[in-house]
C-alpha cells in the first residue's frame, strides 16, 4: 500500500538564471493532495556560474559533459547545505528540474544538466530528475510540466500564470487542463537590464520611465509563435533567434524605451489569454513587476491574484518536488492535453544512491 505523507525536497533553476530554487515541503493525500511549503531559499548564481549557463549553447559535446559534471557537483552543493541549514533528518525524495541547456522539441530533443547519477551519490538520497525526456520520446512538447500540478494542487484558481524566464499558463475546465508558454518575460527584461549594470528591473521602475517604439512594438506584435495554437513552448533558442536581433536592431534607442516597449507588448499578449478567465493565481519572479501586472489589469476583467511570497517565488519548486513524488507513486504527471504527447504518462528518471 502506498504511503500518503511525503517529506521532499524540490529544485529548480530557470532560464532568467537568477539562481537554484529549493524548497522543502510535506505533501499529504486524502481526497485531494495538500502540501505545506516549510523552508525555502534561492542560491544565487554568481557571476562565474551566470556567464557558464549563459554561453552553455555554444559548448561542444565533450565541453558539455564536463560541465554536466560540474554543475551536477555545484548542484548538490547547494542542495547539502540547504539541508544542513535547516537541520532537515527527513527526505523521502528530492524531486529536480535540473538546467536547460537546449529544448528543440520539434527537432525531438531536449537537455537539462544536473540530472545524472552522481546528484543521488553526492548528497545520498534518492533524486528523481530528468522529467522532459520521456515526454518528447513520446512526440510531446516535453513542456510545460508544472500543469499537474496546477491541476491538483490549486484546484480553487481556473487559471495559474507563472511569469518567469517565460510566461506559462494552465487553463482548467473541469478536470481537463490545457497549458502552454504565451512569451518571454525575464529572459528578455534581465538582458536588457543587464546593460543598465543591474541584474533586472526592480518593480518595472525603468520599463516605466521609457517610451514606446511603435516600429518596435510592430515587429514584436507580428512575431509567428504567437499566432500558433498549443501544444507550444519556448526555449531560451527561440529568444536568441527571434527576440535579441530586434533589440539589436533598435539598439539606438535608450534602454528605457526598449523595456518599456517589450512590457507593453507582453502585457497585451499575456492579457489576450486570460480574457475567459475567472480567477487567476499569478507567481514567479515577474508577480513582483509592479508596472507589468498594472498593464495586464488593464487588458482583462480577470481577477489577478498574488498569493504569499513563499508561494510566488518557489511554485515551481514545490511542483518539481510533486512531480517526483507522483513518479515515485507511478501516477501520471505528465498530460497529453499539455504537451501534445501520445498519452499521459508517469516521467522522469529515478535515481538512487
Amino acid at each position: 500500500m502506498l504511503i500518503q505523507n511525503y517529506n521532499v525536497i524540490g529544485v529548480m533553476s530557470g532560464t532568467s538564471l537568477d539562481g537554484v530554487d529549493i524548497a522543502y515541503i510535506s505533501f499529504k493525500k486524502n481526497e485531494s493532495w495538500e502540501y505545506k511549503i516549510l523552508f525555502a531559499k534561492t542560491y544565487r548564481y554568481d557571476d562565474f556560474w551566470r556567464e557558464k549557463l549563459e554561453f552553455s549553447q555554444d559548448l561542444k559535446n565533450n565541453e558539455l559533459n564536463i560541465l554536466n559534471n560540474e554543475y551536477t557537483e555545484f548542484l548538490a552543493s547547494r542542495i547539502k547545505e540547504f539541508i544542513q541549514e535547516n537541520s532537515i533528518k527527513q527526505i523521502d525524495l528530492i524531486g529536480s528540474h535540473g538546467h536547460t541547456i537546449f529544448h528543440k522539441p520539434s527537432l525531438g530533443y531536449t537537455f537539462q544538466i544536473g540530472n545524472i547519477q552522481e546528484l543521488a551519490n553526492y548528497i545520498g538520497r534518492t533524486v528523481i530528475c530528468d522529467f522532459r525526456i520521456d515526454d518528447v520520446i513520446l512526440g510531446g512538447q516535453g513542456a510545460p510540466l508544472v500543469p499537474i500540478g496546477d491541476l491538483l494542487l490549486f484546484k480553487k484558481h481556473d487559471v495559474c500564470l507563472n511569469l518567469g524566464g517565460f510566461a506559462n499558463i494552465s487553463i482548467k475546465s473541469k478536470n481537463e487542463i490545457i497549458a502552454y508558454d504565451i512569451c518571454a518575460v525575464n529572459t528578455v527584461f534581465n538582458f536588457l537590464s543587464n546593460k543598465l549594470k543591474l541584474e533586472f528591473d526592480n518593480e518595472g521602475l525603468n520599463a516605466r520611465k521609457g517610451k514606446l517604439i511603435k516600429d518596435f512594438y510592430d515587429k514584436l506584435e507580428d512575431l509567428k509563435y504567437y499566432k500558433l495554437f498549443p501544444p507550444k513552448s519556448l526555449g531560451i533558442e527561440w529568444v536568441k533567434l527571434k527576440v535579441f536581433p530586434l533589440l539589436e536592431h533598435f539598439s539606438t534607442y535608450p534602454i528605457f524605451d526598449l523595456l518599456h516597449t517589450y512590457l507593453i507588448h507582453i502585457s497585451k499578449e499575456i492579457a489576450k489569454n486570460l480574457n475567459q478567465s475567472n480567477s487567476v493565481l499569478i507567481t514567479g519572479g515577474g508577480a513582483y513587476n509592479s508596472f507589468l501586472i498594472e498593464q495586464i489589469r488593464k487588458h482583462t476583467k480577470a481577477e489577478l491574484i498574488l498569493p504569499e511570497r513563499l508561494l510566488i517565488e518557489y511554485k515551481e519548486a514545490l511542483i518539481f518536488g510533486f512531480l517526483g513524488v507522483l513518479r515515485y507513486r507511478n501516477e501520471i504527471n505528465c498530460l497529453k492535453s499539455v504537451t501534445g504527447s501520445k498519452k499521459d504518462h508517469s516521467s522522469g528518471k529515478i535515481f538512487y544512491p
